[in-house]
């Protein structure tokens, strides 16, 4: 049976976890890129938390993959994990929209 406090502790830790990995989500990477994030931080989180003889090696890993979301630019991260933002046309723009409404009928410039 799983004991009451480590089951809180893995609920407060998973918590802990959604802050960066929003942060994530609005960068624009793929869910299944911030689940792999999110469950390889709540994973070493619990394992200073069970093991702390471990800390000593995982504690910097942790600290460094849990503040790098809010550090980065969001196109920074996406660089990082090889999602670059350039379309193959070499401008990472979007084509302006044209919002200019049409010209009523019967409004015949060339007559």
């Amino acid at each position: 049976m799983i004991a009451p406090w480590l089951l809180a502790l893995g609920l407060v830790l998973a918590l802990l976890v959604l802050i960066p990995a929003r942060r994530l989500q609005l960068a624009g990477l793929a869910p299944r890129t911030i689940g792999l994030y999110a469950l390889t931080l709540w994973l070493l989180a619990m394992l200073v938390a069970i093991e702390p003889a471990a800390s000593r090696i995982v504690v910097p890993i942790l600290l460094a993959a849990y503040l790098a979301p809010f550090v980065a630019a969001p196109d920074r991260v996406r660089g990082i994990l090889g999602r670059g933002g350039r379309r193959p046309g070499g401008s990472a723009r979007r084509p302006m929209k044209n919002v200019t409404p049409p010209d009523p009928p019967g409004d015949d410039v060339a007559s």
